[in-house]
């Protein structure tokens, strides 16, 4: 399953998203984006997640057509904003997004956060972007079950992916299990934790595999099926965080990590994140 840096996860319609790709939530729209995603691009990386809100997406467009890698060999991910929900909205917001990205079509296309009211409106437009062809997969971010279950009895299509706050302090394995079982991809962002990362378990375990402790929790992700696109604008960060394919955790090991959880958000909950 997760070999390499070029493996990949199969969605639900059959496209192959990369296990492991690069955040770019707080980069600028300038060098720092531009050098961080050729950087990653160089260093084997083959997917880059990006959004609107992220103020960065001309910066992420330039350097994938900069990268002299083919097009059809990156999986490039944006997102529909709080500001952008509703149908005539989210088609008018993802043709910005593909404007300022410069691209013919996007990989996978996300309503960012659930909000209050607006989802189910959106997600029939990500389902006409869908398909008109205009993107090769959509999903959610930050659902939570309920959200979920609403958006099941109200379309078509389910999600392909959901993207979450998913670490060690926060396991969310109510959603994790749903995903599962229904055929969506879960992903994680922040995983690590905003760099929180010294607990003696993870300290422990650096130790044992001669890594660090976000390589640890990269590859109890990976182990888990779930996607991860840990954030760094630092190229030999951006390189030791995808030397993940070594060295593989016991189940045990797995299951001591999952200990660690808090039911701890680093950031908003998406019940309370409302507009």
């Amino acid at each position: 399953m997760t070999t390499s840096l070029q493996a990949a996860a199969t969605l639900r319609n059959g496209v192959k998203m990369p296990w492991l790709g690069l955040g770019v939530w707080k980069m600028s729209n300038d060098a720092e984006v531009v050098n961080a995603v050729r950087a990653a691009i160089d260093a084997g990386y083959r997917s880059i997640d990006t959004a609107m809100i992220y103020r960065n997406e001309e910066g992420v467009g330039q350097a994938v057509k900069e990268s002299g890698v083919p097009r059809e060999e990156l999986f490039v991910t944006t997102k529909i904003w709080n500001d952008d929900q509703g149908y005539d909205q989210a088609l008018a917001a993802f043709e910005a997004s593909k404007r300022r990205l410069g691209l013919d079509y996007i990989d996978l296309l996300l309503i960012h956060w659930p909000g209050k009211d607006k989802f189910v409106d959106t997600w029939r437009a990500l389902e006409k972007i869908y398909a008109d062809g205009q993107v090769r997969a959509i999903g959610v971010s930050n659902f939570k079950v309920h959200h979920l279950e609403t958006l099941a009895r109200h379309s078509d299509l389910a999600p392909m992916v959901n993207q979450i706050e998913f670490h060690p302090l926060l396991t969310q394995r109510d959603t994790l299990a749903y995903c599962r079982d229904h055929g969506i991809q879960l992903e994680a962002w922040s995983p690590l934790m905003q760099g929180n990362l010294d607990q003696p378990v993870l300290q422990e375990l650096a130790a044992k595999y001669g890594k660090t402790p976000a390589q640890i929790v990269l590859r109890w992700d990976l182990q888990q099926g779930v996607v991860t696109i840990p954030k760094s604008s630092n190229p030999r960060r951006i390189a030791e965080n995808a030397e993940l394919f070594d060295f593989s955790l016991t189940e045990d090991e797995v299951r001591r990590i999952e200990g660690l959880n808090e039911d701890r958000r680093f950031g908003a909950d998406p019940d309370t994140f409302l507009f």
